[in-house]
């Protein structure tokens, strides 16, 4: 495999039951094989994605001093920015070559849940960087929800299964900015290899190269798809909720050519998270005499927390 598979959501959304259920099959075998697809299909439109990216690029143009004013205390940067080298992959010490910000979920009909999430940060400064990173998060969110009810029905559940736990669920919506590197790096790069915490990611095309992920032989592949796909790859809480049936593969951002350090990166994940509560016990359908059960129980909230803890974000 020289690359990852493509998968069209159109053919899930589309009334031909074959057509349908040929994406179930193609996502799911392509789950189960690597982790990883470029999805065409999806909710995003290219211009809301030029739009976000101008108005992200905007934003880390800010000043530091100006962008650390955004920088919030005591909730593991799951809102606002959160300044360069401060996150590091599991197991490193050595922070990520990278600065970020998140944006959150805005609880619609559920007061209490409301109360327990952060409140999203407003950037004065640049009047449309909120209202156009939510409607990106809003179409991301959306396509989440049909990924996900076809990996539901891959995996022999009913077909509305994850909606309960990713309606309202602790989503992030992550516009990241590396920036050029500037001497040697001493061990640091843009993005350790790693596995990410949630369901499913999806990430809008980067600026530029760099994303690569591992196949089950070990060798590092490099990931492109078209302008019009979005890469999408399995977290851990679906590899852990699956028994290992889906896989959640180890990805990574390689620091580019010597020639390239003067050049930044720009790129945009959205990392879909369920509401805290949810169980990630083993579910019974990926559990046989050959897949034995091998995690213990837990819930969403505190498998996200014990990785907060590990990435550096949570001391």
């Amino acid at each position: 495999m020289k690359n990852i598979p493509s998968v069209d959501l159109s053919d899930f959304l589309s009334e031909d039951a074959a057509r349908k259920q040929k994406f179930i099959k193609e996502i799911g075998e392509a789950y189960e094989e690597i982790g990883f697809v470029a999805l065409r299909g999806h909710f995003l439109s290219d211009k809301l994605t030029k739009d976000l990216y101008k108005e992200v690029k905007r934003f880390f143009d800010l000043p530091d001093v100006v962008k650390q004013s955004y920088e919030i205390e005591g909730i593991g940067g799951q809102r606002g920015y959160t300044s360069f080298g401060k996150e590091s992959a599991k197991g490193r010490k050595q922070g990520d070559l990278k600065e970020f910000w998140h944006f959150g979920q805005e609880v619609q009909g559920n007061e209490a849940l409301k109360a327990k999430y952060p409140k999203n940060v407003f950037v004065k400064e640049i009047p449309n960087f909120n209202s156009v990173g939510m409607e990106a998060y809003k179409m991301l969110e959306k396509t989440a929800i049909y990924v996900l009810r076809a990996l539901a029905l891959y995996i022999g559940l009913d077909e509305m299964y994850f909606d309960k736990y990713v309606i309202n669920g602790n989503s992030i919506l992550r516009p990241i900015y590396y920036p050029p590197i500037i001497g040697e790096p001493k061990g640091n790069v843009r993005a350790a290899a790693h596995g990410d915490i949630n369901l499913i990611t999806f990430l809008m095309g980067a600026s530029s190269s760099g994303l690569e992920v591992q196949n089950k032989q070990g060798n590092w592949i490099p990931v492109t798809s078209l302008p019009e796909q979005l890469v999408v790859n399995v977290g851990d809480m679906l590899e852990r909720l699956t028994n290992n049936k889906l896989r959640s593969t180890f990805h990574r951002v390689v620091n580019p050519p010597r020639e390239d350090w003067n050049k930044p990166r720009y790129s945009i994940p959205f990392f879909t998270h369920p509401i805290s509560e949810m169980k990630l016990n083993c579910l019974p359908e990926c559990i046989d005499e050959l897949r034995p059960k091998v995690y213990d129980d837990i819930t969403a909230g505190e498998f996200l927390n014990e990785r907060l803890i590990e990435l550096g974000l949570i001391k």
